[in-house]
């Protein structure tokens, strides 16, 4: 696997770009966002560790213009930035995680692995609900015909509650199938991740298709 890093402290580029090649990965490190984002756009990376605080482009800036550009590529936030709106506007750029400094290199690695694992599935099927369509095989989902573009992450939540259309899916049950654990910290980032979601796969005119079950978590109604 392929790791780029953009990190403007040597001692954390330093660390980082050591531990992942430990664990048997490439890794490339950059250390400004202008530079990072040029990278990232090559679109030969498996995955992103990106820092907000940067010089010449700040870290979400990076976000923005990649997502805008359309690269799906999986990125992690990894910044001293750690308030709850922070949090909020990292995920809304299109960061797939976020991790907040000092961190544990160990979480950091089981982060970035749950992440891979979300966007490289691809079962040769597909899933519906009306007139939403999830493709397993291309990674591609539409309503009405026409493509959505998603996150990893994002499509991980839709392909769940797709799979148990007409079902709740607990707050706790989406977790554990994006975090591999029941973690409670995670309840707050994952309201984030499905509001996301429901601005991209919703469309005025259209039933609703996310419903939020009170005190339980989400279903998808296929009528």
């Amino acid at each position: 696997m392929k790791i780029l890093i953009v990190e403007d402290d040597p001692g954390i580029g330093k660390s980082l770009a050591r531990g992942f090649e430990e664990h048997g990965h490439a890794v490339v490190w950059v250390k400004d966002g202008r530079r990072g984002l040029t990278e990232a756009q090559s679109l030969g990376f498996d995955a992103v560790i990106l820092d907000l605080m940067l010089p010449e482009m700040p870290g979400i800036a990076v976000l923005h213009e990649l997502r805008a550009a359309g690269v799906r590529v999986p990125v992690i936030v990894l910044t001293a930035l750690g308030s709850v709106e922070d949090r909020i506007a990292g995920l809304n750029a299109g960061a797939d995680d976020y991790v907040v400094k000092p961190f544990s290199f160990s979480e950091l690695l089981a982060r970035l692995d749950a992440v891979l694992r979300r966007s490289q599935t691809k079962p040769a099927m597909s899933l519906s609900a009306g007139d939403v369509t999830l493709d397993l095989t291309n990674r591609k989902v539409t309503r009405a015909g026409d493509e959505v573009t998603l996150t990893p992450t994002e499509f991980s939540i839709l392909e769940l509650l797709l799979r148990h259309a007409g079902q709740v899916v607990t707050r706790r049950m989406i977790c554990e199938h994006l975090w591999q654990s029941d973690w409670e910290g995670a309840t707050n980032v994952l309201e984030v991740h499905i509001k996301r979601l429901r601005g991209k796969v919703e469309r005025e005119g259209f039933p609703s298709l996310i419903q939020t079950v009170r005190g339980r978590g989400y279903a998808v109604r296929a009528s």
